[in-house]
């Protein structure tokens, strides 16, 4: 999932409850075995042995839960003769039902073993589908500096509503940054009908109103031509973003999207929209034109772009997050870690994982650009 700055990876804590997981059920054949030879024979604890292979079947193989599985049955006949031989008939009826428990631990291992399959071609998909959908963004286009948090708000997805993209065309850099209404499957497809009408006309649009309608345009094609699509009732907030070559302003069109915080120095405050567009996907239901507004943006100044996911996070009273005042108590903070520590502010503020996809977007124009 892209994000701002380093993450640690959670793969060598995955690696340290493996071997955990895998070093148990031997920890419980010697623990019940010692407990067995050390006291007496009225204290018996070999009935505990049928932990070993049930535990194997978590961590183990079908061939490495079989194996712990006889090795059990051998460590209960050990513990027989220790006693000086137990009956027969008991001897017996303890490894079956060693047995039968392996048995059982070696479908569950199998079962598990396929699924744990399934769900790595499943995870590959999902990180091509991501590069395809959402690619990663460059740290630098042009003389602009591209910093970005993304998390979706599903368990294990890597993909949501929100949706950015942000090109190079002749004369300019152009951003989008979105999110979909609502969650699911549904929105990750408006997300990339959105992403593809964005990609197809960036290059062309005259300016931002245009590329506006393209958008709109997009989703109603894409509506038409799939009329049972849950794309074709959803509609998505936008803004759009301009940043010319030969000036020292940004132009910024918003369809119903909160509007980006502009940090010049210290000083932090949103843009100003006088007449926003509604969100697309609702133009048709009111005739409006798009307004485009210009705001300066020189060496040094950073431009925020964020989805609600970060402004409607609440605390446990249900206050909203206070974006605005962060970023204003940010404002000396590199811009290569500022949205590293928006996440962890967001986690520890909201208490628990983002209710809604976050996604945040970071433009800066560095002190030193030519």
């Amino acid at each position: 999932m892209p994000a701002a700055g380093p993450r640690s990876s959670p793969g060598t804590a995955t690696r340290t409850q493996l071997n955990i997981g895998r070093a148990l059920p031997f920890l419980v054949l010697f623990l019940t075995a010692l407990a067995d030879l050390l006291t007496s024979d009225q204290e018996r604890f070999d009935h505990l042995l049928v932990a070993a292979p049930a535990l194997a079947a978590v961590t183990w193989s079908v061939r490495g839960t079989l194996g712990i599985g006889l090795l059990t049955m051998a460590v209960r006949v050990l513990l027989s003769f220790d006693r000086g031989g137990d009956p027969l008939p008991e001897l017996l009826t303890s490894e079956t039902v060693i047995a039968c428990v392996t048995a059982a631990a070696a479908w569950i291992s199998r079962v598990r073993t396929r699924y744990e399959r399934d769900l790595r071609e499943l995870t590959a998909v999902a990180e091509v589908v991501q590069r395809v959908v959402l690619r990663p963004l460059p740290r630098r286009l042009g003389r602009f500096e591209l910093h970005l948090l993304y998390v979706a708000a599903a368990a294990k997805a890597r993909i949501g509503g929100d949706f950015y993209e942000a090109v190079k065309v002749p004369g300019a850099v152009r951003v989008m940054l979105g999110d979909v209404q609502g969650k699911g499957l549904g929105a990750v497809e408006t997300a990339s009908v959105l992403l593809g009408a964005f990609r197809a006309a960036v290059h062309d649009a005259e300016d931002l109103a245009v590329l506006a309608d393209r958008l709109d345009e997009g989703l109603a094609r894409y509506g038409a031509w799939d009329p049972d699509s849950d794309a074709a009732e959803r509609f998505a907030t936008v803004v759009l973003v301009e940043l010319p070559d030969d000036r020292d302003v940004v132009r910024l069109l918003s369809c119903g999207h909160p509007a980006p915080l502009l940090q010049h120095g210290t000083g932090v405050a949103p843009v100003r929209f006088a007449d926003p567009s509604l969100p697309v996907n609702l133009a048709g239901l009111a005739d409006s034109r798009h307004r485009i507004e210009e705001v300066p943006f020189g060496p040094g100044d950073r431009l925020l772009l964020y989805t609600d996911g970060v402004s409607e996070t609440r605390d446990r009273a249900g206050t909203f997050y206070p974006l605005e005042a962060r970023l204003r108590g940010w404002g000396r903070e590199p811009s290569d870690g500022l949205l590293e520590l928006l996440h962890r502010d967001l986690t520890a503020y909201g208490g628990k994982g983002p209710d809604d996809d976050v996604a945040a977007l970071l433009v800066v124009r560095p002190p030193d650009a030519p």
